[in-house]
């Protein structure tokens, strides 16, 4: 991490602890608007971390900001930071105006099976779709919208609408649905595509998804080491003991597989070491959880104990940008691709020109 990603950090991480409070956590749980906590976030300037030094930003690189999503992940921020950030870097690849500070923002399409149009209609821009599960649509300022057109992908800025549709994900953080029918835009730019969206989403989301573990680790390590039974705390107990290292050995390789894709992402496209990564990061995910609640009991399951606020995200976040299962099957279409002989010179120096969207593979 950079000088300054880290002094970033540590007054995100006393301004997370100070903020978050047990009313905050509520309020999210119901989908509410943590509108006090998001411009909490903006005063510090977290909204503009992903701007480049070309566009008044302070430069961090991948690697500065997975370590920020981590970060965030870790308290189960429930505010728009990382589709803010993914909305920035739409918009730079684009060549449209930054955010300006304070704004949120989100990013659509999420689901790969959404496919958004703009068309010329004489001289106006006309943007159709419907765009479903849409990160903290209710909340977002501005939407910044992948669409295509007969040209290719083009980037679409524009004001957010109100919902279609409310909705929610397991960790109750919404994923609104929207209904867009030749609505007039200006704000367009080339650039960029909705592969290119869903890889920094996956790539994000295991950041966050590996803070998440981090913390459940020590949350469930001290709560062993509290928690007393039959004259001993658990800790104490050799079953209790395997499982804990099963989690912490789990919640390490999700985080080592997330480092490593950040560090890669700041030096290329890293599309490969970030579906590895989002797909350790959900394979772990179950593991973590179950192992997390098992140890905690029937105290994991209240809700006045908020070991659920970062259970249920890790069950949310790891279907989000492509499951496990999905990664997988993308991971293993690069493998069949390269062929046993030239399988450790890939894993190596990854191909660009193999690593293609994952809709793409899919189809063959």
């Amino acid at each position: 991490m950079s000088e300054i990603a880290g002094l970033l950090a540590d007054s995100a991480e006393r301004l997370f602890g100070q903020r978050l409070t047990k009313a905050v956590r509520d309020e999210a749980d119901q989908g509410g608007l943590t509108g006090g906590l998001w411009d909490a976030c903006a005063e510090l300037g977290l909204d503009l971390a992903a701007l480049t030094e070309a566009r008044g930003g302070a430069g961090l690189t991948d690697a500065d900001l997975c370590a920020m999503a981590r970060l965030a992940g870790r308290h189960a921020l429930p505010v728009p930071l990382v589709e803010t950030w993914l909305a920035e870097r739409a918009l730079a690849t684009a060549g449209l105006e930054p955010l300006p500070e304070g704004t949120s923002a989100t990013i659509s399409p999420v689901l790969l099976s959404d496919a958004p149009e703009l068309l010329r209609d004489g001289g106006t821009w006309r943007l159709s779709g419907t765009l479903r599960r849409v990160p903290h649509g209710r909340h977002a300022r501005v939407l910044v919208v992948i669409a295509q057109t007969a040209e290719g992908w083009r980037t679409v800025r524009m004001d957010a609408p109100d919902p279609a549709a409310l909705d929610r994900n397991y960790a109750g953080e919404p994923r609104d649905s929207f209904r867009l029918d030749g609505v007039s835009v200006t704000a367009i730019g080339e650039g960029g595509s909705r592969d290119d969206l869903h890889f920094d989403g996956a790539l994000f989301r295991a950041a966050q998804m590996a803070g998440a573990m981090e913390r459940v680790l020590d949350m469930t390590v001290a709560y062993a080491k509290e928690r007393a039974q039959f004259g001993r705390t658990i800790s104490k107990f050799q079953a209790v003991q395997q499982q804990i290292a099963r989690l912490a050995g789990e919640a390490a390789a999700a985080s080592a597989a997330s480092h490593a894709a950040g560090d890669a992402r700041s030096l290329g496209p890293a599309r490969f070491e970030t579906a590895c990564a989002k797909l350790r990061a959900g394979e772990a995910a179950g593991e973590v959880a179950a192992i997390a609640h098992q140890v905690h009991g029937a105290v994991g399951f209240t809700h006045e104990y908020h070991l659920h606020f970062l259970t249920r995200r890790l069950w949310s976040w790891r279907d989000e940008f492509g499951s496990e299962a999905e990664w997988s099957d993308w991971v293993g279409a690069i493998a069949g691709k390269v062929g046993g002989e030239g399988l450790w010179a890939f894993l190596v120096k990854p191909d660009p020109a193999l690593t293609a969207g994952p809709k793409e593979l899919a189809g063959g």
